[in-house]
């Protein structure tokens, strides 16, 4: 099959759907399929980037709103010229909006199928643009919504956004598909190289915490907790915070107001062995988001061999199970309880061993291979379902009929984003109303 996959985010960016494709896109070639990406340009390596095989870089416009986040400049004649010269047999687009309008128009006018991978819930994210309110987050929950009902198939990464979307009024087929993990890799880090590498002995407690440094992981809420913790571990333990974003300074105002400057270490982005060895470096993994879709570091640290200290939220609870491969605690249970816990994590050798084995046994669940096979018989049944009458259909389309296709699409489009509007500002009108 000739896939061709459309997402706002892709390496060198650091993020989980970044992962996501580039995990998605390099299974699939190493069975056989071709994988077309098309995806922004992002601060970096613009050679390697550009060098890349069958990935089109499109030209964006860097660090949105200070945030790590790149907005694509659409430029549509690049775009088709090169989805004609592929010619895809299934359009895979992993974001509602930008190139995932690109992904709409390509699908429509070839008369292709659509499948929408519903990675993020776009309504925790809406401080990275202007008006954040009510209206936006109700407007971003509309547009991921009904972008799905345009497509033909939607994939969910984890049971709990199948559920979610789907009370939302999904109507489209969902099917779950995890973004799977590379359990060898994550075995074969060197924990005790990393502590070294970072002026930690191989003797002391490590916390650790890997992401994106950013508003909506609750970072503020889990440095004070961690906070809490260390003050009770014996002996002192360090915090080990491994990514980048724009909450970094302020994790590191948190300890240094707190008297714990010293036991915190940041050691930035890691990729390749390194990223492995940052796992291992840790005693125990900490997660306090709630916006995650998957968590996709919560299966990684635990390929790693490193249990898991979590809040029970979306796509954590299918991959923390409570007192097996570490805990998951109320969403909205205080500090506290939090630091409690993680105490309780290093008084109890026994307790740490088992969470450890078990750990260990839940990354095998989430495995590439596993996610590849799911996703390669999704597109198969698609195709089988749809027969090959409808592509050839479009080799005798004269041009008038092509003209029109590509009008039904953009009128589509617009009205789509249309109702959208209008329902969100009547909802906020609605509540106006009710709170005089």
């Amino acid at each position: 099959m000739n896939i061709c996959m459309f997402t706002n985010a892709y390496l060198p960016h650091v993020g989980g759907v970044a992962r996501s494709v580039a995990y998605f896109t390099e299974d699939l070639r190493r069975r056989g399929h071709r994988v077309l990406v098309v995806c922004p340009t992002f601060p970096g390596n613009h050679e390697k980037q550009i060098d890349q095989e069958d990935v089109l870089r499109v030209p964006a416009i860097q660090n949105f709103k200070g945030s790590d986040f790149s907005v694509i400049i659409p430029i549509p004649f690049i775009i088709s010229n090169k989805i004609n010269d592929f010619q895809p047999d299934i359009i895979h687009s992993h974001h509602p909006y930008l190139l995932g309008d690109a992904a709409l128009r390509a699908a429509y006018r070839r008369n292709l199928p659509l499948v929408f991978t519903h990675h993020t819930l776009y309504e925790k994210y809406t401080h990275y643009v202007p008006m954040d309110s009510e209206v936006m987050k109700r407007l971003a929950v509309l547009l991921s919504t009904r972008y799905a009902n345009l497509c033909t198939q939607v994939v969910a990464p984890s049971k709990s956004i199948a559920d979610l979307i789907s009370q939302r009024g999904v109507k489209t087929p969902i099917e779950i598909i995890p973004t799977g993990v590379d359990i060898d890799f994550f075995k074969s880090g060197h924990g005790e190289d990393f502590r070294r590498d970072h002026g930690i002995s191989p003797d002391v407690p490590v916390i650790g915490h890997l992401g994106r440094l950013a508003p909506e992981k609750n970072l503020e809420y889990l440095s004070l907790a961690i906070i809490k913790a260390m003050k009770k571990i014996s002996p002192k333990p360090f915090f080990l915070v491994v990514g980048s974003g724009p909450s970094q300074d302020f994790i590191k105002k948190i300890f240094k107001d707190n008297g714990f400057a010293d036991r915190l270490v940041m050691a930035g982005k890691q990729s390749g062995p390194d990223l492995a060895s940052a796992y291992r470096a840790m005693d125990i993994f900490v997660f306090s988001s709630k916006t995650e879709t998957q968590g996709m570091v919560l299966a990684e640290a635990m390929a790693a061999g490193v249990p898991v200290i979590a809040l029970d939220a979306s796509g954590t609870r299918e991959i923390v199970s409570n007192n097996y491969n570490g805990r998951l605690l109320p969403e909205n249970v205080d500090t506290d309880l939090f630091a409690r816990v993680v105490t309780e994590f290093f008084e109890n050798p026994e307790t740490a061993r088992s969470w450890k084995k078990a750990a260990i046994d839940t990354a095998h669940k989430f495995s590439r291979e596993i996610s590849a096979e799911k996703l390669v018989r999704l597109f198969q049944n698609i195709m089988r379902i749809k027969g090959r009458n409808e592509y050839a259909e479009k080799d005798v389309l004269d041009p008038w009929d092509r003209l029109l296709m590509s009008l039904k699409t953009e009128w589509t489009l617009l009205s789509e984003r249309a109702n959208i509007i209008k329902r969100a500002v009547q909802k906020e009108n609605i509540k106006n109303r009710q709170n005089q």
